[in-house]
């Protein structure tokens, strides 16, 4: 068997060099010796590609693009080992998902057009929203988040999605949120589930144009990724303008009444949000504007970010947990005392490596981009 030559076309991968960059900005060939992304590349090029899909390190890839970014001829390495996937899934072929694959189905299940959800009950009366608007609030899987990570982390996923609201109405939006929003399918695109993907964009698309919202406004960089970018490529381009809600913030900054709040703070620049979105100054400036806040940043920072160790819930294992504690590590080593991020997965999996023993345990608070600019404004 061998890839598509129209993959191998469309993703660049004919004019690798084998230099070796790649590898050598790998977080997971970091810490796994087996794992190189250079290695897949050649396999699919010039080997039977049959061990490839069959090699359960093909999922271990992170498509955090700090490989594609250092490459000298922009081999698009992400988008290649999604298409090596697609071809794997239709044989069959499976990761090591976390959780049980729990969320798998539950992205899967979400795709079915007749189903009816009951996912809006994190909506508080002092929350001001409606049915049809301008601005809509995609919230993602936060509330699918809320029941299988709420009881064990000292964080409630869906206060991340109430403090989203909170913002908005600061700034005078009554936002959108619809009842039977359904998951963005970011983690089945990159995994090759490309038909339930398409699935689950179509259905999304359509209560957008039936809501006749702009904008779009996500906490959720994965959902923004996919909104802005993933949809329009596959789907075609709906009516309407996507912001994460760092964007929105920076752009409202002035309107904001803070309070002083006396931390230093650091911020995890999320993947899908830097370097697939380039979002990298706003919500520095926004966090920045906050009276008392010092702010210092990370020792791989920006375009040179280190992923949070896992994606799509799959692969959650040693590697994984040697890359979350080494960047929580680095966060202490800044000399602050919360570590921020704009990406609600970022925190769940910076949480779970800080469980267990407890002298391992780092002590840097860990919280959202929204909850921390909802938390300093002066009410």
């Amino acid at each position: 068997m061998t890839i598509a030559t129209d993959k191998l076309k469309s993703n660049r991968a004919f004019l690798c060099l084998e230099c070796g960059k790649c590898t050598a900005v790998c977080p997971i060939s970091r810490y796994n010796e087996l794992f190189s992304p250079r290695r897949m590349l050649a396999e699919g090029l010039f080997y039977d590609a049959e061990n490839l899909i069959s090699d359960k390190l093909l999922w271990s890839c992170l498509t955090c693009q700090l490989c594609s970014q250092r490459c000298p001829v922009d081999v698009r390495f992400s988008e290649y080992m999604r298409d090596v996937r697609a071809d794997a899934y239709l044989q069959g072929k499976r990761g090591n998902p976390s959780h049980g694959g729990a969320l798998h189905y539950i992205m899967e299940m979400v795709s079915e057009s007749k189903l009816k959800q009951n996912r809006t009950g994190w909506i508080n009366g002092d929350l001001k929203v409606k049915k049809k608007g301008d601005v809509l609030y995609f919230v993602g899987c936060l509330p699918y988040y809320q029941d299988f990570f709420a009881k064990d982390f000292d964080f409630s996923p869906v206060s991340i999605a109430a403090d989203t609201v909170k913002i908005l109405n600061y700034l005078g939006i009554e936002p959108v949120i619809l009842d039977n929003e359904r998951c963005c399918g970011h983690d089945l695109y990159w995994l090759g589930q490309l038909q339930k993907f398409d699935e689950l964009g179509e259905e999304n698309m359509k209560q957008f144009e039936k809501s006749e919202v702009k904008t779009i406004v996500t906490a959720c960089p994965e959902c923004a990724l996919v909104l802005k970018r993933l949809y329009p490529e596959r789907l075609g381009s709906g009516k309407y303008e996507v912001k994460h809600i760092t964007e929105l913030v920076a752009e409202n900054i002035d309107k904001f009444n803070f309070k002083e709040l006396g931390e230093k703070a650091t911020y995890q620049d999320p993947c899908r949000l830097g370097r697939y979105l380039n979002v990298y100054d706003q919500p520095r400036d926004s966090i920045k504007s906050i009276p008392g806040v010092e702010f210092t940043e990370l020792a791989h920072c920006r375009r040179g970010a280190i992923c949070c160790g896992t994606t799509n819930w799959m692969n959650c294992d040693i590697t994984s947990k040697q890359i979350q504690k080494s960047r929580l590590q680095e966060a202490v080593q800044s000399g602050a005392g919360t570590l921020i991020t704009a990406c609600p997965k970022c925190q769940i999996h910076f949480r779970c490596a800080e469980m267990g023993d407890e002298n391992e345990k780092t002590g840097i608070e860990i919280t959202d981009f929204v909850n921390f600019i909802a938390k300093a404004i002066d009410n």
